[in-house]
């Protein structure tokens, strides 16, 4: 570490030692288990599919579910790393409160974290938006390999997003699965661009933080207004933010303390610290 990033964390340890805090994460968080982010240092320019799009469009709808289906075997064989490891223990010692994730990977819920706030839902369930029965996201890959048994693109191919979308481009054959219930359109189970996070789930979301004595975001850059909001009611509120993110976030000027780094090993560093 350089000297910088070690006097921050030490600022870190400093501001957090003897508080019990939530946790925000975001995409950054996973990056060292495989699944880049969106627009870390580095990360590639991407334009996430609105529900507009979903919706109104049935090619773009085909192509997503196909890019889905490749992106989706990649997810689930996904493993937690250090930093999500680390924040269970520091749950396990009472010190962090929950977790409010960004993410839709269900890497906290692998590691062993037992409060977690799936902000955007999770890549794990489809959803018919007709009839409202919800899938398991196993059932209707196994429906999917059986429309479309020709579709063979490999994992190994391609780029993979962190909403579990897979960047492929012949796509034109792919056959989408309607809702074996009545028919219906289907979507994975997540809040997409254009949609509102469910207001029980923000209200959740806002009462961990209030019940804790800080906030700290954790690979984050609070790009969209679903997590920036909770920075900024928690620094209206008086409690101290704490921002562990790899470059520049929007919540950087509300930030009692802002690590330029890692998760993984800082908040590991800040788990032995405590």
């Amino acid at each position: 570490m350089t000297k910088t990033t070690e006097s921050a964390l030490a600022d870190l340890v400093a501001l957090l030692s003897g508080k019990r805090f939530a946790v925000l994460t975001g995409a950054g968080i996973s990056t060292d288990s495989g699944i880049p982010d969106y627009r870390g240092p580095g990360s590639p320019p991407r334009t996430p599919m609105t529900y507009q799009q979903f919706v109104g469009d049935s090619a773009f709808r085909r192509h997503y579910w196909a890019r889905n289906h490749v992106g989706w075997r990649h997810l689930r064989r996904t493993e937690p790393n250090a930093g999500h490891r680390a924040l269970v223990g520091l749950e396990d010692r009472g010190i962090v409160l929950g977790v409010i994730t960004q993410n839709v990977d269900l890497l906290h819920e692998r590691a062993g974290s037992r409060r977690v706030i799936d902000l955007h839902g999770h890549y794990n369930e489809v959803i018919c938006l007709q009839c409202g029965t919800v899938f398991t996201r196993a059932e209707v890959h196994e429906r999917l390999d059986a429309l479309n048994p020709e579709f063979t693109t490999e994992v190994g191919d391609v780029e993979i997003a962190p909403d579990a979308d897979a960047v492929i481009a012949a796509t034109e054959s792919f056959r989408v699965l309607d809702c074996p219930v009545c028919g219906g359109m289907l979507k994975p189970n997540i809040v997409y661009f254009g949609e509102n996070v469910p207001k029980e789930r923000v209200h959740t979301a806002f009462e961990l933080v209030d019940s804790g004595q800080a906030l700290l975001v954790a690979g984050s850059s609070l790009t969209v207004m679903s997590g920036l909001r909770f920075v900024r009611h928690a620094h209206r509120e008086g409690m101290p933010v704490a921002i562990v993110n790899r470059g520049g976030t929007r919540g950087d000027p509300l930030a009692t303390v802002k690590v330029d780094g890692g998760t993984s090993e800082t908040l590991q560093e800040l788990a032995r610290s405590l």
